[in-house]
């Protein structure tokens, strides 16, 4: 089957670029590859273009461009924001929950001899306990708190204002991986004071692969993660990936401007395909909080056990389905997911994370629940 007859419902772990990001990015490949570092006219050119993206994003976040630190994507900006508060901050706990991105559990875990770890405890749809956060913050002043805006495997999302006000009380710095939700949501971090870092990343929301950014709140002390140069105030050493963040500038420009025509059409769609879902499999469950609470791209649903269930993923792939199964954070793996286990989901009950773009129709739709049904009926 050739790449273009086939269905993509995998926009949660990459998007497709845009042909107008790919437009915007080709003169940076082609004609104006200076080092931004140079100080000859190549190298102003290619600098003038950082700073022009870097002052766009921060205008659509209602941010300084100073707070915003380029970086290769989320899971470097997690690093990045952990390392800060761990050794320019020096903190002596991280809360975080047992259901955030590997890219945070992992770090945290490397740091988990020198420093003291808690889990904020979450419900059995993945919800964070606010009394129990409230306990954790109260107890651990000098703390780094780092939850997502909205889980990249089951959609849920943080009550981030919410939180702020939590954090302002007790004085604690705050991290939010908000890669799900950047360019899907109108994020204003002006209103949210007590945010000290925020990680995006473009390829979630249809730019190039490889770039991202890190939000650091203006007067937060900060120390390198990578060194050797002098590139975005010293934090990351490293000619930049000027072409990158062109795309990803261009990528966020156009996603504000379509804002609601987006939500509006992806939200139709969901509501469709979860409706669809109940009627063809009554028994299934949803994982997650219910639709107002989750992210209007993803849907995760789990399905009686059957015979397929380890792979129902490549099964939907031989139809041209792509969607996520089993560990829907870890490329290549079939276990079971962690957050999944986190939220006491059973591991016999096969799980997908369906997650939609704009670039979706409905007719994609109906084919998947087609090719569910001939799976599910052998």
């Amino acid at each position: 089957m050739d790449i273009k007859d086939k269905i993509y419902f995998d926009n949660a772990a990459s998007t497709p670029m845009l042909e107008e990001v790919i437009f915007e990015m080709f003169p940076f490949m082609k004609v104006a590859y200076g080092n931004a570092s140079s100080t000859h006219s190549f190298g102003r050119e290619a600098k003038a273009a950082i700073e022009l993206a870097r002052k766009s994003i921060a205008k659509l976040l209602n941010c300084r461009p100073a707070e915003i630190v380029f970086t290769s994507g989320g899971s470097e900006s997690n690093n990045l924001a952990i390392h800060i508060a761990i050794n320019a901050l020096e903190i002596d706990c991280i809360i975080t929950s047992k259901t955030e991105h590997k890219a945070i559990l992992n770090t945290v875990k490397s740091f988990s001899e020198s420093i003291e770890v808690c889990y904020v405890k979450v419900d059995k749809e993945g919800v964070i306990d606010l009394e129990h956060l409230e306990e954790l913050l109260q107890a651990h002043p000098n703390s780094l708190l780092t939850l997502m805006h909205a889980n990249n495997e089951i959609g849920n999302i943080l009550p981030i204002e919410r939180i702020n006000s939590l954090v302002g009380k007790y004085g604690v710095y705050f991290h939010s991986d908000a890669v799900q939700t950047v360019a899907h949501y109108t994020i204003d971090l002006s209103q949210l004071e007590n945010l000290h870092f925020m990680s995006a990343s473009a390829h979630k929301f249809h730019g190039p692969k490889g770039v991202g950014f890190l939000y650091i709140k203006k007067g937060t002390p900060i120390a390198s993660l990578i060194k050797g140069g002098a590139q975005e105030r010293e934090l990351r050493a490293g000619t930049e990936n000027v072409p990158g963040i062109v795309g990803m500038k261009k990528a966020l420009e156009m996603a504000y401007k379509e804002l609601n025509e987006r939500s509006n059409y992806i939200s139709s769609l969901k509501k469709y395909l979860l409706k669809s879902l109940h009627i063809s499999f009554p028994s299934i469950k949803i994982n997650g909080t219910n639709e107002d609470e989750s992210l209007y791209t993803i849907l995760n649903v789990s399905f009686p056990p059957h015979q397929s269930r380890d792979l129902l993923g490549f099964s939907l792939d031989l139809k041209g389905i792509a969607v996520s199964a089993g560990s829907a954070c870890s490329s290549g793996s079939t276990s079971f997911s962690h957050v999944l286990k986190a939220i006491g989901s059973r591991s016999d009950w096969p799980a997908l994370r369906i997650s939609l773009s704009h670039l979706n129709t409905k007719k994609e739709v109906d084919q998947l629940l087609i090719a569910l049904k001939e799976i599910f009926e052998k």
